[in-house]
């Protein structure tokens, strides 16, 4: 007489515990820090800063970047250029240097902006530049 074979209910309780907690160790992994979030608004940031610059050089007019509330503006830019005015994240605040100053001379003074996010506040990233240098993230907590 032949046996069955199988699995018993142990042994695929068991199986299926496993899984679950390699999924769940994967999902967490995945998550998006929010130390990920503020260098990619930092990077976005910079970018957006530096062709504020050049269009206030090659325009020779005065354009400030103001931080305001959930977002940000360009004042000053010619008509017709117009650069965006959200963060990509809603939480982003900036905490220290809300008005930056981009041109239209080439040398500009040494400015800073603080950027946090309201999840996580201890986090900062600044976004800065000597004058001369262009604008770039420096990780800060």
């Amino acid at each position: 007489m032949t046996r069955a074979r199988g699995f018993s209910l142990l042994e695929l309780l068991v199986v299926i515990s496993i899984m679950a907690l390699a999924t769940a160790g994967v999902g967490m992994a995945l998550r998006d820090s929010g130390q990920s979030r503020l260098e990619r608004e930092g990077q976005r940031l910079s970018a957006l800063l530096e062709a504020g610059r050049a269009q206030a050089r090659a325009s020779g007019t005065l354009v400030r970047w103001q931080a305001q509330g959930s977002g940000f503006r360009f004042e000053g830019l010619p008509a017709g250029n117009s650069l965006p005015t959200q963060w990509l994240d809603a939480g982003t605040r900036v905490v220290q240097g809300n008005v930056l100053v981009l041109g239209p001379e080439p040398l500009l003074p040494p400015q800073r902006t603080v950027l946090t996010h309201v999840d996580t506040p201890e986090l900062r990233l600044s976004v800065a530049t000597d004058g001369l240098r262009p604008f770039a993230p420096e990780s800060r907590q």
